[in-house]
């Protein structure tokens, strides 16, 4: 059963772009908003943490937007397939312009552990962030309001996708059902139930796992987009949570918790 509150339609630019320029392709465009912007600032990077991080000269950390990389062992879990390469990759990318990148701060200039949220591009203009998608070394994310490259990341990682690059050689995603930890996930279920009540949209995949739009990112989902969601098997991305641990669970809770503001973070399963 779907409750929900009529919402105005949700357009991309980048979509409506697509079909009011003649003779341009969508993947030509999702090109050209890879490329940096006029004007922007050169760091110095001092040093490139993981796949997803780099420590800039003035002290600064800086965590890329728009993916993320697998994790490196740290606090007694283990290391993720492909960790390192994507580690060695960024250095790569970015010793290939001296060091020295061009850096956009996001929308939102900073995440909750005081890292610099931003895009980087290379000397030639290219963003280092869709060069590690197309090379299959991490996943697209999209976190609002930190989302003016999702066109540009969703294409390049669908390239690696293709192509099975990486992480794609064995595909990370896995079943709602098969949740086992907290922690980033790509996850499949079909959809069971849309409710909206104060606390947000919850949609249920399967029995174990609901993902939960906030109030303040609802309107990035028009009610159409979730009402055609009913019954879909789709694909969700983002950090898993287990309400287990949060006081317990109330008769028929799902279990696991998945948090998305932007409608790139679930889709129809491929």
């Amino acid at each position: 059963m779907i409750k929900l509150v009529k919402k105005a339609p949700l357009v991309g630019a980048f979509f409506v772009s697509a079909f009011l320029v003649p003779g341009v392709s969508t993947l030509a465009l999702a090109d050209a908003a890879c490329i940096a912007p006029p004007g922007l600032p050169g760091v110095q990077v001092r040093n490139v943490v993981d796949g997803d991080t780099v420590k800039l000269q003035d002290g600064r950390s800086v965590r890329l937007i728009g993916l993320n990389a697998p994790e490196l062992a740290h606090q007694g879990r283990s290391e993720e397939p492909f960790a390192v390469a994507a580690r060695q990759r960024l250095q790569a990318l970015v010793s290939a312009s001296q060091g020295r990148v061009l850096m956009q701060p996001g929308r939102e200039a900073r995440d909750k552990y005081g890292r610099t949220l931003a895009h980087l591009y290379a000397a030639d203009g290219s963003n280092l962030e869709a060069q590690l998608l197309r090379d299959g070394l991490a996943l697209q994310i999209a976190i609002a309001p930190n989302t003016d490259l999702v066109a540009c990341h969703q294409q390049a990682e669908r390239q690696a996708r293709a192509a099975g690059l990486g992480v794609w050689r064995r595909t990370p995603l896995i079943a709602a059902g098969q949740l086992r930890q907290s922690g980033f996930a790509l996850v499949s279920g079909r959809v069971g139930q849309v409710q909206r009540n104060r606390g947000g949209t919850w949609i249920a995949l399967g029995d174990s796992l609901v993902v939960h739009i906030a109030p303040k990112d609802e309107s990035r989902f028009s009610a159409a987009l979730l009402a055609s969601y009913q019954g879909q098997l789709l694909e969700a991305r983002g950090w898993v949570l287990d309400r287990s641990r949060r006081g317990g669970l109330r008769p028929g809770q799902a279990r696991w918790m998945l948090a998305v503001s932007d409608p790139s973070m679930l889709q129809r399963a491929l």
